[in-house]
């Protein structure tokens, strides 16, 4: 006797009733499908780390580096709290970063730039303090930092930050010609994965003083001006990296001749959720105090 189901043969009963099975299977919750878009795809370190203006990008520098391990079908996010110490200014910061298929990142930045007794020597009081918001937009326009591997094409993202400072009144009597202010930069960053070392060069276009902490434009110079960031970093293993890194920045007020920047960092990935990254900087001078050299600690959490 063949085989029935419902009446009809097996085989045509299954075909039937497939799409009512199908209906009836367990459908992925919202919650689930959602999770999914985290799917921490890339390979561990190429989202880089959380930059001072909460870009990716290394600790001074902006790179070309989408935030976050979301692939080109999902989504990065990370959060940052960044501690500079100077022998007479303190600098916090915190924010967070989100990488979007891995083609736009949005970052927001929140600064805080303490004087200590520079503020009581500048008639401003101990501990006068400095608040930033910084709002940022990378977008990858060529190359891959992976998968670019046979050729010299370097990964090229170009974006802004857009920059408010609350101390408006106090800028102004320094020279600054005003307390918000947007930066415009380009980016490339290539990885030699054979070598195990990443390099970085980016041209900023900024009236930033102090990266923006003393406003934007000043009473020597009130114009954009071109300044570059540059990085070179080593990697020894795949969650340990050594490197360094140069910043120009322009000099607009009479104050004082503002100084470039550079550091000396280690960073290390405990996995895709969790990085440290430790720093010697060297910022020169800031407004009357002269060889502002300290320590840089940066933690970073994302999905």
């Amino acid at each position: 006797m063949r085989s029935t189901l419902f009446g009809l043969p097996l085989a045509a009963g299954l075909l039937f009733c497939a799409p009512v099975f199908a209906q009836d299977a367990p459908q992925p919750s919202l919650w689930r499908r959602g999770a999914d878009l985290f799917d921490q795809g890339k390979l561990l370190a190429t989202g880089g780390v959380s930059q001072v203006e909460g870009a990716g990008g290394g600790g001074l520098a902006n790179w070309a580096l989408i935030s976050g391990y979301g692939t080109d079908n999902g989504i990065g996010l990370n959060g940052h709290y960044t501690y500079v110490g100077l022998p007479d200014y303190h600098l916090h910061t915190m924010g967070v970063a989100v990488g979007l298929f891995d083609r736009l990142e949005l970052s927001y930045a929140w600064q805080e730039f303490n004087t200590r007794s520079v503020g009581a020597a500048l008639g401003l009081g101990q501990g006068y303090t400095f608040h930033q918001n910084i709002f940022g937009a990378k977008l990858k326009l060529v190359g891959d930092i992976v998968y670019d591997q046979d050729s010299w094409m370097p990964q090229i993202s170009i974006g802004l930050q857009h920059k408010e400072n609350d101390r408006g009144a106090v800028i102004a009597f320094v020279g600054g010609k005003g307390s918000v202010g947007t930066d415009f930069y380009l980016a490339a960053s290539k990885l030699f994965l054979a070598q195990s070392v990443l390099a970085n060069v980016t041209l900023r276009e900024t009236k930033a003083n102090q990266f923006g902490i003393l406003g934007f434009g000043g009473d020597k110079y009130d114009d954009y001006s071109t300044q570059v960031e540059t990085s070179l970093a080593y990697l020894f293993s795949k969650d340990f990296a050594l490197g360094a890194e140069f910043r120009t920045k322009p000099s607009n007020l009479s104050i004082a001749k503002e100084q470039n920047g550079w550091d000396i960092f280690a960073a290390y990935f405990l996995n895709k959720n969790l990085s440290l990254t430790a720093a010697y900087v060297d910022l020169g001078n800031i407004v009357i105090r002269n060889h502002q050299r300290g320590a840089y600690v940066s933690l970073q959490a994302g999905l």
